[in-house]
């Protein structure tokens, strides 16, 4: 049996990483709601530091960042009037980032976000945010649709414990297993200590 390698090894489309001098930073649902909702995200602290390190980084270069917040229905989950649909306060937009408004886990659709970026004019993504299973790969994959190349931070994402016929699959292995599909043929995936 031969080795096993991504479908952007066999087809040769795969590309590097992309960095904060190239690209614009997108964080995705960075919300309070996966604190102190219904549904807390067990990796969320570890990855929201990430977060604010590329947060750090993206602003001291200069790097365009757009903030991706889902908009819940009032009272329930992601709730736009109360605190769980807010940003997390240590990662939130500054007064100058752009805030791109959502109502699907796919960032793009019916929202502003396609034509955001085209204003930006980078090619390059570098995407982190919440759940990675669910709204970063949803977006990651339509943004390929876009023509845009994902650099997906692993370590800056998180996602939750989902239940299964075979009994609930841990938190871990959802993320472990999207940050494969997304390396096989959607994004780029690294790191947050290769970015800044």
């Amino acid at each position: 049996m031969s080795e096993a390698k991504t479908f952007f090894q066999l087809s040769g489309r795969g590309y590097a990483a992309a960095t904060l001098s190239n690209a614009t930073l997108l964080v995705i649902d960075a919300q309070e709601e996966y604190r102190s909702g219904v549904v807390r995200l067990p990796g969320l602290e570890a990855a929201m530091l990430q977060i604010g390190r590329l947060l750090e980084a993206a602003r001291a270069a200069g790097t365009p960042v757009v903030h991706v917040r889902h908009l819940g229905v009032p009272g329930g989950l992601f709730d736009p009037q109360g605190n769980r649909g807010q940003f997390l306060q240590e990662v939130a937009p500054l007064e100058n980032e752009t805030v791109v408004g959502k109502s699907l886990p796919n960032a793009f659709a019916n929202t502003g976000l396609a034509a955001r970026l085209e204003e930006l004019g980078h090619l390059d993504l570098i995407v982190c945010g919440f759940m990675s299973h669910s709204s970063v790969s949803s977006t990651v994959r339509a943004a390929k649709d876009y023509g845009y190349r994902c650099t997906l931070v692993d370590d800056a994402c998180a996602t939750r414990d989902l239940p299964s016929a075979q009994g609930v699959i841990s938190a871990d292995t959802v993320h472990r297993a999207e940050m494969t599909v997304m390396a096989d043929n959607f994004a780029t995936v690294t790191f947050c200590d290769n970015l800044v």
